[in-house]
């Protein structure tokens, strides 16, 4: 039975397959999702998702949506602990995605 892995995911390899390429530019296309992205990537440690909701004035389900659009892109990290949920920008994956945007 095959499993079913992100090739990106693998956190070693920064390369981007087609499909991630475009996973990265689905999930930037919403303006909003930029914004979690540049207040998750402005902070030196993880970024506690209540933090967040504090200041994007979202719903918790609409707040759980975008992340999980941003987490299914590689785009951050999540990391649970109970019921807390601590996020992590991927400068990993968001610069081999910029790279790769900048030869086009």
């Amino acid at each position: 039975m095959a499993k079913n892995t992100k090739s990106v995911a693998a956190k070693t390899d920064p390369r981007l397959s087609e499909r991630d390429f475009e996973r990265i530019a689905r999930a930037l296309a919403e303006p909003r999702r930029v914004d979690i992205l540049k207040a998750i990537g402005s902070k030196d440690t993880p970024t506690p998702c209540a933090a967040l909701l504090e200041v994007q004035k979202v719903s918790p389900a609409t707040m759980s949506h975008h992340l999980k659009e941003l987490e299914t892109a590689c785009l951050i990290d999540v990391v649970r602990d109970g019921r807390c949920v601590n996020l992590s920008l991927r400068r990993d994956v968001l610069q081999a995605y910029l790279d790769r945007l900048a030869k086009i």
